[in-house]
């Protein structure tokens, strides 16, 4: 049960918005649809097989964060066979980390608080989405709005799926669907040709591994960690570049370690004695499986549905995730300037020479740490502003 419920809610949680980023990217319906449907059949193999093999809880998913920031991208140069091309390069280097040491030791070097304060600046735009939707159409968005907050006080768990559930009654009543949408709406894995470009590699493939790796993977050996599970990262980076790999032919992105449906599966929730807790992944596993044929469905009707309203619900899934990010950024007082730097400059979301804000956010926050770290004192300081 623990299993099944942490796959039904990470995929009610967030479908909408990888249909979202795939579409926002240059995909088309049926393009988005065969993405999140490739994604699914990976985590779902990658769950079963992992956890059956090793008797241990691992759980896998596809990288939220890394989602919400190629929803922040748009459609590069090349189109979408060229953001193809940088989910191949992405998941290359995901399984170059599983094979080369001092790369893994490389991505575990980065602080934590300024990995926490770059993902907190990219999700920060997504949050506002559903104040801006409550202004812009309010009869859509209140209902939704007011689902989420119920949810909250009721069953804090299900929140998001009730609110995506209600942003479903309300699309299913208000969305005129063109002639002809549903034609192409039947379970397909579609194949993109891959087209590598230096634009799309810079702007996508590089940072998607940055924000896997470090927003995905290493809080997904942590939350195993906490619950008494050491595990071995390089075999699981291994397996998640070669999955991404196959699922990037097929438009989907990179999939990697569950960080918070992971806490489901391995927790006590699952079961009370830790050893017999290996089975929860295997269920979510299955879950996922009978939850793919329902992508390219959920593509067409996404795909006719008010954007602002999507990313609305998106963005409401995406606070939790906020909120913790916050919370790692500012956990301690001797790294929280160059937190806050790190936010400040991947939430402002400038372009300079081709690279988005996230990179440069990463950079000027571990720039100011080892200012700070050296003994440098910042003007803020100095001057008692």
């Amino acid at each position: 049960m623990a299993g099944a419920l942490a796959a039904i809610v990470g995929y009610a949680s967030t479908f909408t918005l990888v249909l979202a980023a795939l579409t926002a990217s240059g995909a088309s319906p049926q393009q988005a649809g065969s993405g999140l449907m490739s994604v699914c059949i990976a985590i779902g193999i990658l769950n079963i097989v992992v956890s059956a093999r090793l008797r241990v809880p691992v759980s896998f998913a596809w990288t939220t964060p890394g989602v919400a920031f190629l929803l922040t991208v748009g459609e590069p140069v090349g189109g979408f066979p060229a953001v193809s091309g940088a989910f191949l390069v992405a998941a290359g280097l995901i399984l170059l980390t599983g094979l080369i040491k001092p790369l893994a030791r490389l991505m575990a070097a980065i602080p934590a608080p300024i990995a926490n304060a770059m993902l907190a600046g990219m999700l920060l735009t997504l949050c506002l989405a559903p104040i801006t939707a409550v202004a812009e159409m309010p009869m859509l968005a209140l209902p939704i709005l007011l689902a989420w907050v119920i949810g909250l006080r009721v069953a804090r768990r299900y929140a998001v799926p009730i609110a995506v559930l209600v942003t479903g009654i309300v699309l299913a009543l208000t969305t005129n669907l063109p002639a002809g949408a549903l034609d192409s709406s039947w379970p397909a894995l579609v194949p993109v040709m891959p087209v590598f470009t230096l634009d799309a590699i810079v702007r996508i493939g590089l940072p998607l591994y940055i924000v896997t790796m470090a927003s995905q993977n290493l809080p997904g050996l942590a939350v195993m960690q906490a619950n008494g599970f050491i595990l071995a990262p390089a075999p699981l980076f291994v397996m998640t570049g070669i999955a991404s790999a196959v699922t990037a032919v097929f438009g989907g992105h990179t999939s990697n370690l569950a960080a918070i449906t992971a806490a489901i599966c391995a927790g006590p929730e699952a079961h009370p004695d830790k050893t017999k807790r290996w089975p929860a992944p295997i269920a979510a596993g299955v879950v996922y499986l009978l939850l793919a044929p329902a992508a390219s469905l959920a593509a067409a009707f996404i795909a006719a549905s008010p954007p602002l309203l999507i990313q609305a619900v998106a963005g409401l899934a995406l606070l939790s995730s906020l909120t913790a990010a916050l919370a790692g950024a500012l956990v301690h007082e001797e790294t929280r300037l160059p937190a806050i730097f790190t936010f400040v400059i991947t939430a402002s979301g400038i372009t300079m020479i081709g690279v988005g804000a996230p990179f440069w956010g990463l950079v000027g926050g571990i720039a100011m740490l080892v200012l700070l770290r050296f003994g440098i004192k910042p003007v803020v300081e100095t001057t008692g502003v």
